[in-house]
C-alpha cells in the first residue's frame, strides 16, 4: 500500500517525460543493495522473502522454490540478480543480451498506460553486450539457490541469414553463469527478428543453438535447458508449425509469450509503436498456455503476460503454465510482489492438473483437439 498510495505516484511524477528515468534509478538502488552482502541481507529481510513457505517445483533438473519469476527485459544486463534473487522471485531471467553493445532504439521508448495497468515499449535490445554481462556475472557470483536463465537475441545490424551466429556467440559467453537460456525470436522491436518464428527459419536456427549446446555441454559437463520465447500473435497454424520444429530439435521448454501488436482491451486508442505488455496482454498469454500445453502436454511451460496479482498468476498455473513470469506488474504493484504472490499461492490451494504424458521417441505435437 504504501508503493501504490506513495512510492509509485512520486516516482511517476518524477519520470513523467520518460518513464525509462524511473526504471534505470531502480536498477541502480537494486544495483546498490546487490553489490554488499550487509544491504542484502537487510533487503531479504524487508521483502518477507523467508516467510515464504517453499512450493518446490521440479523442472528441466532445475529447482524452483515458488513458480513466479521475473520475466526478461527488466535487468537487461545483469546488474542486480543477486539482489532480484533477494526481493522473492523464484527465478531470474536477465537480457535480452546480444553478442554486441548496441544502443537499441532512440528515446523515448518506453509509454505507461497506468488506467490499463499496461506499458508499451520499442526498446529494441539495448545492451551492453555479451562480454559485459559475462564479466558482471564473474564478479558476483550467484550465490542463492535461483536459477538463473539468460535470454538471447541477435544485433540489430546482423543479417537474418547470419542470425544464427549471434545466438551462438552469446551462448559461448555466457554458458557458464546461465541455468537455463532462452532464444528470443519474438520481440516486435527488431526488425525482422519475428520472422525467424517460421517454420524453415526456426528449423534452421534451432539445428544451430541446439548443435552449439551439445559442444557447450561437453566443454562444461553440464547440457542447459533450451526455452523458446514465442509470441502471441502467431496464428494457430504457424503456433502449431513452431512447436512441430520445438519438438524436432529437443527444445526443453516454451515461455509464452512475449509482448503483442495488438491493441485490444485498451481503454482508450494508443498510436506508440512497440510491443504491449501489461493487463491487456492477459487473455492472449492465457489464451496461448492453453493451446501449448494441449499440443504439449508433457513440454516445461512458463506463462507470462499480465501476471500482477495471485489470482492472474494461479489463472495462468491452471491453464497449464508450470512457472509464471512478471515484470509489468512490478511497476504498478511494487517490488514485493513476488512474495505477495508466493504467498498467496501457498495458501490457495491449485487446481489439480491432469498428468502429464510423458513424451514418447520421437514424438509430435498432438493432434488438434476441438
Amino acid at each position: 500500500m504504501i508503493y501504490q498510495n506513495f512510492l509509485r505516484p512520486l516516482r511517476f511524477a518524477l519520470s513523467r517525460n520518460d518513464p525509462e528515468t524511473a526504471h534505470e534509478h531502480a536498477l541502480r538502488l537494486l544495483e546498490w543493495f546487490d553489490s554488499d552482502s550487509g544491504r542484502r541481507r537487510f533487503l531479504l529481510s524487508v521483502s518477507g522473502v523467508m516467510k515464504v513457505r517453499p512450493q518446490p517445483k521440479y523442472l528441466m533438473g532445475l529447482t524452483f522454490f515458488q513458480p513466479v519469476g521475473l520475466a526478461a527485459g527488466f535487468d537487461k544486463n545483469a546488474v542486480a540478480v543477486r539482489a532480484l534473487g533477494d526481493l522473492g522471485f523464484g527465478f531470474v531471467e536477465v537480457g535480452t543480451v546480444t553478442p554486441r553493445p548496441q544502443d537499441g532504439n532512440p528515446r523515448p521508448r518506453i509509454f505507461r498506460l497506468g488506467d490499463d495497468r499496461a506499458l508499451i515499449n520499442r526498446m529494441g535490445f539495448p545492451s551492453q553486450g555479451a562480454d559485459a554481462v559475462a564479466a558482471r556475472l564473474a564478479a558476483r557470483p550467484w550465490l542463492r539457490d535461483v536459477p538463473l536463465g539468460v535470454n538471447i537475441g541477435k544485433n540489430k545490424d546482423t543479417p537474418l541469414h547470419k542470425a544464427a551466429g549471434d545466438y551462438r556467440e552469446v551462448m559461448k559467453k555466457l554458458y557458464e553463469y546461465a541455468d537455463y537460456l532462452v532464444i528470443n525470436v519474438s520481440s516486435p522491436n527488431t526488425p525482422g527478428l519475428r520472422s525467424l518464428q517460421g517454420k524453415e527459419e526456426l528449423d534452421w536456427l534451432l539445428g544451430e543453438v541446439m548443435e552449439e549446446n551439445v559442444i557447450l555441454a561437453q566443454e562444461f559437463a553440464i547440457r542447459h535447458p533450451v526455452l523458446v520465447k514465442l509470441s502471441p500473435d502467431l496464428t494457430e497454424q504457424a503456433l502449431d508449425e513452431a512447436l512441430e520444429i520445438l519438438v524436432k530439435h529437443g527444445v526443453s521448454g516454451v515461455i509464452a509469450t512475449n509482448t503483442t501488436l495488438s491493441r485490444d482491451g485498451l481503454s482508450a486508442p494508443v498510436n506508440e509503436t512497440g510491443g504491449l505488455s501489461g493487463a491487456p496482454l492477459r487473455q492472449r498469454a492465457l489464451d496461448a498456455v492453453s493451446h501449448v500445453r494441449r499440443r504439449l502436454p508433457y513440454m516445461p511451460l512458463i506463462g507470462v503476460g499480465g501476471v500482477d496479482d495471485a489470482d492472474s498468476a494461479r489463472t495462468m498455473l491452471d491453464a497449464g503454465a508450470d512457472l509464471v513470469q512478471l515484470y509489468t506488474g512490478l511497476i504498478y504493484r511494487g517490488p514485493f510482489l513476488a512474495v505477495a504472490i508466493a504467498r498467496a499461492l501457498a495458501e490457495t490451494p491449485a487446481i489439480a492438473p491432469a498428468p502429464k504424458a510423458k513424451a514418447p521417441p520421437g514424438s509430435q505435437v498432438s493432434p488438434k483437439t476441438p
